[in-house]
């Protein structure tokens, strides 16, 4: 059995890589002419869309910041750059 992802830094990461997924299949897809390739790639974003989309409501909440809830995209964000800018300070 898989444990549970504990470090923060491995979790924000995880999520780069979903977006680094998301990114490269939208963009492959729209350079890619054959239909198999195409859809390959469309059920690639549609995962790691899914999956970043888990990440910010979810994963943030239960293993990085128990204390904020998030009620939108907005507000995960503004959490994004509001904790930039509390360790700037």
């Amino acid at each position: 059995m898989i444990k549970d992802l504990k470090s923060k830094k491995l979790i924000y990461l995880k999520a780069i890589l979903f977006i680094v997924i998301l990114s490269l299949s939208v963009v492959l897809n729209i350079i890619e002419d054959r239909a198999v390739f195409r859809a390959f790639f469309l059920v690639l974003a549609i995962w790691s869309s899914a999956r970043l989309y888990y990440f910010a409501f979810y994963v943030i909440e239960n293993y990085v910041d128990a204390d904020f809830k998030f009620s939108g995209i907005f507000d995960f964000l503004v959490y994004l750059f509001r904790r930039k800018n509390d360790t700037k300070i």
